[in-house]
């Protein structure tokens, strides 16, 4: 049988993000919006490095328990998830520690920031959206990041604090996104995501223990961390799936929109104010993910 030469068509539908990627990097995007929105809520009277240390451990004895069901692990993606474990250690206990100095309607959007450093390393080494989809990209993180902008005027140290810290998470968590996507569209999904909490944790850990930080959650919280740490782990696995569906540059973008849901969490649950560059950057985020879908 003659094999088909790729066309056009080809080409175009490789530029493209399927349906199922687009579904799944949105689902991502809720479930780590959810999650942040409950971890900051948590450490606003907990010690944020409890929080996110009883929250990863908790996800990666869900992850173990996956591993030891299937009975295998791939090292390679194992690798690769402990260099995104590194970002994602660095990241969460900045982000964390963030959230607990500034608000949720700030310090959210900036760490979606973040976004940009897989869509950059992604276009680097190859990936092309089209022009349309690339549009869309820059509207979806520009729409994410806009509720940031007020920030930078205010008086408060401890808000001044929360931005740089935030600022270091959105690097952090930029390298995570990147490395946890490579290892899992070029390898095991799962393998990836067990690397990448064995190290974050580990190095949450190491952090907790050289600053002296505690570690207690009171019994009575202790569900809720936990919960804190498995909605993340199924955020990264929703995050897995879609970059073994679709472009990283564009997945990456997608599954970074978790602010728009954090800061309407916050509006609605604990009456925080909704600005208007805060509601244009909503319709914005929300006109870049068209464009993307239709690109």
């Amino acid at each position: 049988m003659r094999r088909r030469r790729p066309g056009h068509g080809d080409a175009r539908r490789a530029r493209r993000l399927s349906l199922l990627a687009l579904a799944l990097a949105l689902g991502s995007s809720l479930v780590w919006g959810t999650a942040d929105f409950a971890g900051g809520s948590l450490t606003k009277r907990l010690p944020a490095f409890a929080v996110t240390v009883v929250s990863q451990a908790a996800g990666l004895v869900a992850l173990l328990v996956a591993v030891a069901i299937r009975g295998s692990i791939a090292w390679h993606s194992f690798a690769l998830g402990l260099l995104a474990g590194c970002g994602g250690g660095v990241g969460l206990a900045a982000f964390y520690r963030a959230l607990s100095l500034g608000t949720m309607s700030v310090v959210s959007p900036i760490a979606a920031c973040g976004a940009v450093v897989p869509f950059a390393i992604a276009l680097a080494t190859g990936e092309r959206p089209s022009v349309v989809a690339l549009l869309g990209a820059a509207a979806a993180l520009g729409g994410a990041v806009l509720a940031s902008l007020e920030e930078r005027h205010g008086a408060s140290p401890e808000r001044a604090r929360a931005v740089g810290l935030a600022v270091v998470a959105a690097v952090a968590l930029g390298l995570f996104v990147y490395f946890l996507g490579l290892g899992s569209r070029d390898g095991d999904a799962l393998s990836t995501l067990t690397g990448a909490r064995v190290a974050s944790l580990g190095l949450l850990v190491t952090l907790a223990a050289a600053l002296g930080a505690t570690l207690r959650v009171p019994r009575s919280s202790l569900l809720a961390v936990a919960g804190v740490g498995l909605a993340d782990v199924a955020a990264n696995t929703l995050f897995v799936l879609a970059a073994g569906q679709g472009l990283l540059a564009l997945v990456a973008v997608l599954g970074s929109l978790f602010p728009v849901v954090t800061v309407l969490l916050a509006h609605v649950l604990l009456g925080e104010r909704l600005t208007r560059p805060q509601q244009v950057g909503v319709a914005v985020a929300l006109a870049g993910v068209c464009a993307i879908a239709a690109g």
